[in-house]
């Protein structure tokens, strides 16, 4: 069904493109890109996004859960995809769309195992995740050798990749802690290719990981939030392009006498006659409360309306007194990294969130 929603959000297919390209460039000829499409592509919109990117020469992508691999095959995407949460329930969706789970336990290995075992399944790809420090998913590093008894010599199964993840890429402050998960990882690695007659992609790093530690990139690279505009710092960000672009229109505006109330709980009392705009977008839209009683904003003609009052579920007021607009004007939420940025200082959380919580009722529109 087609989307009429007004608030929309924009994809510059040129900033990924360019994103793409100057992070891969950081790493040594060769090394292989991972593109992590998961959570919608961190709120953009996966399809269009993985459809480019295949263009551009990714060797994989990552995804969080089945259903999102599923999506992308319905639509045409033929690279590989890495399943990262991959649950047992859901094998035998892996095998119809050829996904290739992340095998992250003991436990996780011989169910998988034993259900390629019971299909008839020959040499199936799976990938073994290992801790190094994060303490989330992974092998611990006294469990391999029960592991490699477990794929050594398993025709059902092939390790097509090993892999782990960095706590603390993007924080120099933990530098020491970091070289130490790569070293963890390192002797984990050797211990494995020592063991596997087949050879197998090693990868640990995230965007952070290839900008800070170049020595962390091994076979290949995971590309998240970099490919969406976000480096580890202001510098690093200004050399990525912006990639989304969250706008909307002014549905009416109306005057407000002194002394009068506006939005839930009375979120304002105004002190003189103010001039309120209202916009078709609210915190079930991904515009979060934290934002409303002036905290954030919108650009409107060039200049910052500030919110006017409490955030509503599909709406949000804001001040425009000062500002020379009317009822149908453009609304800029946001157009660049900065303002994700300042606006997730002001909700207390990360540029990750602000992206991922747009709601996908709103419509997306991709340019380049």
């Amino acid at each position: 069904m087609e989307n009429h929603h007004v608030t929309q959000l924009e994809i510059d297919l040129s900033a990924l493109k360019h994103n793409f390209h100057y992070l891969k460039n950081k790493t040594k000829r060769g090394t292989k890109t991972l593109a992590v499409v998961k959570a919608f592509s961190y709120g953009l919109e996966p399809v269009g996004i993985a459809n480019e990117l295949e263009k551009q020469g990714v060797d994989y992508f990552g995804v969080a859960y089945a259903d999102e691999g599923i999506k992308l095959r319905e639509q045409g995407i033929t690279k590989p995809i890495l399943v990262l949460h991959a649950q047992t329930f859901n094998y035998p969706l892996l095998v119809k769309y050829c996904l290739e789970p992340n095998i992250y336990s003991l436990h996780t290995l011989k169910e998988f195992s034993s259900f390629a075992k019971q299909e008839n399944l020959t040499n199936y790809p799976i990938h073994l995740k290992f801790n190094s420090g994060l303490n989330r998913l992974g092998f611990n590093l006294e469990e391999v050798d029960e592991l490699l008894k477990l794929v050594t010599k398993n025709q059902n199964i092939k390790v097509v990749s090993a892999f782990s993840h960095i706590a603390a890429s993007e924080d120099l402050n933990e530098k020491e802690f970091t070289e130490g998960q790569i070293h963890t990882f390192d002797k984990i690695t050797t211990k494995l290719r020592s063991k596997l007659t087949d050879p197998f992609t090693v990868h640990m790093s995230n965007t952070s990981g290839v900008i800070n530690y170049p020595n962390a990139h091994f076979d290949m690279v995971r590309l998240g939030i970099g490919l969406y505009g976000f480096g580890n710092d202001a510098k690093e960000t200004s050399n990525l392009k912006n990639v989304a672009t969250l706008k909307s229109i002014i549905s009416q505006i109306r005057k407000v006498p002194k002394g009068s109330s506006v939005s839930y709980n009375r979120g304002l009392i105004t002190e003189k006659e103010e001039k309120i705009a209202i916009i078709p977008i609210g915190h079930a839209d991904g515009f979060s409360r934290p934002l409303g009683c002036g905290n954030g904003y919108v650009t409107i003609n060039g200049q910052k309306a500030y919110t006017a009052g409490n955030i509503c579920m599909d709406m949000i007021l804001v001040n425009v007194t000062e500002i020379d607009c009317k009822e149908g004007d453009e609304v800029i939420i946001f157009n660049n990294q900065q303002t994700v940025e300042e606006f997730a200082t002001i909700c207390n959380t990360i540029s990750y969130e602000i992206l991922t919580a747009i709601a996908q009722r709103i419509k997306r529109v991709f340019i380049d």
